[in-house]
């Protein structure tokens, strides 16, 4: 059974306990879907404004607090992904002992009480796969020092960067000032960027690596509702 792939990324306000997440982007076959919470800012025209900057079709929600966005994505993982022959991939979502995007929705999750959403959804990290199955390491510098491990430099390496065109920041903390300045649309476009160069990973990793390379969990909780 060849299970789809979705790939998918959050933005946050940090990496503290009390950030929060301002955005989380999936990458699905016949596009992107992003869920964008403005803080209780009034905004309207992202999705148009956001679709004039990206080639593929692009979906945007916008909710005014968190757990609005949580609760959306909540509701999209439901309908899309559970009980689908997918495997949620993130490029080091969470791998063993480390891992940013799924602790980061647990935490928040729990600090409002909501669900967790991805009950009977197979995951795989992209990073174990990609640096141990690939060679990285740009320059003559042999020792391995110029290894290109991080996403934006992993996937220019071994992509060829065409989405890194489209993102608009040099680096993803930007995003962080980006938000609280109130430049949703730039967030949502670094969002887009990430998860597609994520989506282009994870599609050159099953195109040269083996099945057994994928680590897959499952990531249904020991106790759920049902």
């Amino acid at each position: 059974m060849v299970l789809e792939s979705v790939a998918f990324d959050i933005e946050t306000t940090g990496f503290g306990v009390d950030d929060a997440v301002t955005v989380v982007g999936f990458a699905v076959p016949m596009g992107v879907r992003v869920f964008v919470q403005t803080s209780g800012r009034s905004v309207n025209g992202i999705e148009t404004r956001v679709r004039e900057r990206v080639d593929e079709h692009v979906v945007v929600s916008v909710h005014e607090s968190e757990p609005e966005l949580l609760e959306g994505v909540g509701e999209f993982v439901g309908r899309r992904l559970c009980d689908r022959e997918v495997l949620l991939v993130a490029y080091n979502g969470e791998r063993w002992k480390s891992g940013f995007d799924l602790p980061f929705l647990r935490t928040r999750l729990a600090q409002h009480s909501l669900a967790w959403p991805f009950n009977d959804v197979p995951y795989a990290d992209l990073l174990p796969v990609i640096s141990r199955r690939f060679n990285t390491t740009t320059g003559s510098d042999a020792s391995g020092d110029g290894s290109q491990s991080d996403l934006v430099g992993a996937y220019e390496t071994l992509c060829g960067g065409e989405y890194s065109g489209l993102d608009p920041f040099e680096e993803s903390k930007e995003a962080v000032s980006a938000f609280e300045a109130g430049r949703f649309d730039d967030v949502v476009v670094h969002n887009v960027a990430d998860v597609l160069r994520t989506q282009a990973l994870g599609r050159l990793a099953e195109s040269y690596c083996s099945k057994s390379d994928f680590n897959l969990k499952s990531l249904t909780p020991t106790i759920t509702d049902s």
